[in-house]
C-alpha cells in the first residue's frame, strides 16, 4: 500500500492553518520563547504566501478573551477572512471544515496555540473524521509548559501526525535552488527570520557577492580617527 506520508511537501499538495495565534494564548506559552514563536509563525506565513499555499486563519473568543491575531501575521495576508470560533477544537466549527474542504488538499500543515489543547484536538479529529494528514509545526506552536508541548507532540505522533519545523517546511517547498521564481522571496524570508542562518546569508551577500546591505536607507561610514 502506498504511504502518502512518504511524499515530500510541495506547493501543490498541502494547505496551512493557523490556529489561535493570539496574544492571550501566547501569554500562557512556556515551551518556547514567545518572541521566537512569533518570529517562526510569521516566517511560516511568509513562506506560505511566497509559494501560494492555501491558508486558513482561525481564532477563538477574540473579543471576550484572546485578542486579535498578531498584526505581523495578518499583514502577510491583507484582507483575508478570519474564522472566529467559540470551540477550543477548530474541527467543531463548520466554517473551518468548509475552508479546509474547499482547498481540496489532504495534507494540512498546522501552526497553533496551545499544542496540548487546540492543536491536539484539531489534529486527532481532522484525521479521524476528515481523513486528513496532519503536519504539526512544532516550533511555530507552543504549550503551557515544555512537558505540555512535548507530551502533546508525542501523543499526536503516536496517532500519526508528522512533526515538522517551520524552516524545514520552507525549504521543502523550495526543494531546488534552481527554482528561481521563488528563490529571492525565500532568501528574503531566511534573512529576516532564520536567525544565524539568515545572518550568514546577509554576510555572504555583502562580503562575498558585494551586494548592498539589506537596509531601508543608506548610512555613511566614517573612517577611524585616532584620538590625540
Amino acid at each position: 500500500m502506498r504511504n502518502p506520508k512518504l511524499e515530500v511537501l510541495t506547493p501543490d499538495n498541502c494547505q496551512l492553518i493557523f490556529i489561535d495565534q493570539q496574544p492571550q494564548m501566547a501569554f500562557g506559552v512556556q515551551s518556547i520563547d514567545r518572541q521566537a514563536l512569533k518570529n517562526n509563525t510569521v516566517g511560516l506565513a511568509k513562506a506560505a504566501k511566497a509559494f501560494n499555499i492555501p491558508t486558513t486563519i482561525t481564532t477563538v473568543e477574540t473579543q471576550a478573551f484572546s485578542g486579535p491575531t498578531y498584526p505581523e501575521l495578518l499583514d502577510v495576508f491583507p484582507g483575508k477572512e478570519i474564522l472566529e470560533r467559540s470551540s477550543m477544537n477548530s474541527w467543531d466549527d463548520q466554517k473551518v471544515r468548509d475552508a479546509l474542504a474547499a482547498n481540496g488538499r489532504r495534507k494540512v500543515i498546522v501552526s497553533g496555540l496551545w499544542t496540548e489543547v487546540c492543536n491536539t484536538t484539531f489534529a486527532l479529529c481532522a484525521m479521524l473524521e476528515g481523513d486528513y494528514e496532519i503536519y504539526m509545526v512544532a516550533d511555530a506552536s507552543g504549550g503551557t509548559s515544555k512537558d505540555a508541548h512535548d507530551f502533546a507532540m508525542q501523543r499526536m505522533i503516536q496517532a500519526g501526525v508528522v512533526p515538522v519545523t517551520w524552516q524545514q517546511v520552507l525549504l521543502e517547498w523550495q526543494r531546488d535552488w534552481a527554482h528561481r521564481d521563488t528563490y529571492n522571496e525565500v532568501m528574503a524570508i531566511v534573512r529576516e527570520h532564520s536567525g544565524a542562518y539568515g545572518m550568514g546569508v546577509d554576510y555572504a551577500y555583502t562580503m562575498v557577492h558585494k551586494a548592498p546591505q539589506r537596509t531601508a536607507g543608506s548610512h555613511e561610514v566614517l573612517a577611524p580617527v585616532p584620538a590625540r
